[in-house]
Formats: structure tokens, sequence, C-alpha cells
């Protein structure tokens, strides 16, 4: 009979024997568990730490756990080195009845533009993207760190080391993407009618 997880002498659950040594095919359970369980973005390096694997190890387990997902009602998101497990776009019906979260208030045109352009651009400075909307963006850039949408990822290595912007986590719950890299093609359209599409579809708008 199993009677739960082994406790080292702080009381901290031991990492089992099996887990240290798994393949990512056989470590992705226990990363979905820890997700399901923390209910936040959680790094690579966190759950490593968790795990008792390397961060690349959980970087590989990322990859098939988001992969075995498809196709499910919960999906991984992935944003540099932070992971979290959510509810997919399509299903998000579901769980708004459930437990009726509060609707996110409608981005303006200016914010939907400046996002579009960080979004599809990013690392992208404050002058690049004043430079394409041909106005000031302080208060916007504002607006949307504000809102977690964006943040600074870096400096620019030139005269005064502009800040540069990329979008974050937040901005994937909210477009209901697994990746930056899912965002839809422009082709002929303009980026921000495009993102703003794309949170309609999301129901974020």
């Amino acid at each position: 009979m199993d009677d739960g997880p082994v406790l080292d002498v702080f009381g901290r659950a031991v990492v089992p024997a099996m887990t240290a040594d798994a393949e990512a095919e056989d470590l992705a359970p226990a990363l979905e568990a820890l997700c399901f369980a923390l209910s936040r973005s959680v790094t690579l390096a966190e759950a490593g730490e968790i795990l008792g694997r390397s961060p690349s190890s959980v970087g590989a387990a990322a990859d098939v756990l988001a992969r075995d997902l498809r196709g499910r009602g919960l999906m991984l998101q992935r944003h540099g080195d932070a992971i979290q497990l959510v509810t997919r776009p399509e299903v998000a019906w579901a769980v708004q009845r459930a437990l009726n979260p509060e609707r996110p208030s409608r981005l303006s045109r200016p914010a939907m533009e400046t996002l579009a352009i960080i979004a599809y651009r990013q690392p992208v400075t404050r002058a690049a993207i004043e430079a394409i909307r041909g106005v000031n963006c302080e208060a916007v850039l504002e607006h949307l760190e504000n809102r977690g949408l964006v943040a600074e990822v870096g400096r620019q290595d030139t005269p005064g080391h502009p800040r540069l912007f990329g979008t974050t986590l937040r901005f994937l719950q909210i477009v209901g993407l697994e990746r930056v890299g899912d965002l839809p093609p422009l082709g002929d359209s303009d980026a921000a009618d495009v993102l703003d599409d794309a949170l309609a579809r999301a129901g974020a708008t």
C-alpha cells in the first residue's frame, strides 16, 4: 500500500529515484502536476529545483507535455523560460460560466497598435515604436506595462542603452496562444487588426 511520498528530515517530499533519471516523457506528468498545483507561471529553473532536475531536462519535459495536451482542455504556455498550465481558448466558455471571472476591458486603438508592434517586432525600443506610429508612445507603453502585457526584456547596446520591450506570459494568456511564434501571419493585413481578431477569438476584447 502506498502511504504517500517519502519525506526528508525537514518534512519535504524526496524526489523519487525514478524521477531523478526519468526521460522527458516520464517527467512530463510530474511537471503537469506541478503546474496544476501552483496555478501560476513557473520558470524552468524553479521547476527544476522542485523536481530535482536541470532546467534543460524540464524544458524537454515541457515540450512533451505541450504536445500531449494538444486537443485537450488545457494547454501549456511557454514564454522565454516561463511556463504555465492554462485553459485552452476553445473551452474557456466553460470556465467562464463556472467562475464568472472579471472580463478585461477592451484596449484602445493606440494601445492595440503599440501592442501589435511589440508583439511582431520584439524586442523593440520605444523610439522604434514611435517611428512606426508617428506619435509619442510613453503613456501607452506605461498602460500596457501596468496591465502586464509588455515588459522590459533588456537594453539595446547603443548610446543611452534604451529599454527593449517584449510581450509577456500574460499577453499569451489574453490572446490564447502557446508561444509568441504562434501569432497569426500578417500577410496584407494591419498588425493591429490581426491582433484584434486574435483577441476577439480568445474572448478577450
